[in-house]
């Protein structure tokens, strides 16, 4: 199968017939100049330090061992698409191949066997790929609810799926292993979701019961002056959640500010925020556990239900 090979990436046979000596990658592998992808295929330690870029370049090797044509499919469509993953593989390369085909899984592909349209198949720099709408698909049927949501999030939020597309594909589904699963995530998915941990903490606190209201509710004071958007909201209650990762600050950042001066100026939005008798939690990484967040949500309501009574 024919595939263009990235100038950072090795192939074995190629290099022996560019001139390399037989043991020629062994021993830059041994000087650390190379790193092995898969046998017969080499790159660079800085690319196999990157995940995303890593297994873009063993999806192009695989793709050259391959005696039978297939489709990039799964997470190796989503890498190849540029899509958002969190907690998802990549020590294998997804492939689909229509049937009668037989599925199998090595120590470096995965072939898949599903019927695929022609509208399901689009070239990605020249390499066939299962469409965007058809990949995120295939993930929310074949992985756990929470990675599923952080990559159908992220996809309507940059706007790489449409959500009529979504729910045209989901029901079309129809008795596939995993529709109901795909079903689910797709219903649950709402591209106001900003980044990992914002879809992460909806998971979680739908699973504890918890769920806000609102997403990106736009707060305003008495004299209607805007103070800003804010991750969550449980409008009953009057409170309002907010996750802080080290990306959101640097989003907040104005040109020449210091992350410093972004602290200082949200923790001045978040006074504004309590001053209009609003109940302010907030959670880090590290505290995206039901044993830390549901407790601290819950309080933080009760607190609030306290104030409205």
């Amino acid at each position: 199968m024919e595939t263009w090979e990235p100038p950072d990436l090795v192939l074995r046979r190629t290099a022996l017939a560019e001139g390399w000596s037989d043991d020629e990658p062994d021993r830059r592998l041994r000087r650390g100049e190379l790193t092995r992808l898969r046998p017969g295929a080499y790159v660079p330690p800085e690319i196999a330090r990157d995940a995303g870029r890593r297994h873009r370049r063993l999806v192009t090797a695989t793709l050259a061992a391959l005696r039978r044509p297939a489709v990039v499919s799964h997470q190796s469509a989503a890498v190849l698409h540029g899509l958002l993953l969190w907690g998802v593989p990549l020590g294998r390369v997804h492939v689909t191949r229509n049937p009668p085909a037989t599925a199998e899984v090595g120590r470096a592909l995965h072939c898949h066997v599903s019927r695929l349209r022609d509208d399901e198949v689009v070239l990605v720099d020249g390499v066939r790929v299962t469409s965007v709408v058809r990949t995120v698909l295939d993930l929310a049927r074949t992985l756990p609810f929470e990675p599923s949501v952080v990559t159908l999030d992220a996809a309507l939020f940059r706007r790489r799926l449409d959500p009529l597309d979504l729910t045209e594909a989901v029901a079309e589904l129809g008795r596939v292993p995993g529709a109901r699963a795909a079903g689910r995530a797709a219903r649950f998915a709402d591209g106001r979701s900003e980044s990992v941990g914002e879809s992460r903490s909806r998971v979680l606190l739908h699973g504890l019961g918890l769920s806000p209201s609102s997403l990106q509710l736009r707060v305003t004071d008495a004299a209607g002056s805007s103070l800003g958007r804010v991750d969550f909201a449980w409008e009953d209650e009057r409170v309002i959640g907010e996750f802080d990762g080290r990306v959101k600050y640097g989003r907040l950042l104005r040109p020449g500010e210091e992350p410093g001066d972004a602290v200082f100026d949200e923790k001045l939005r978040e006074d504004a925020l309590r001053d209009q008798e609003l109940g302010v939690v907030r959670w880090v990484w590290r505290e995206l556990t039901p044993q830390v967040l549901g407790p601290r949500v819950h309080r933080a309501l009760e607190r609030g239900r306290r104030r409205r009574a």
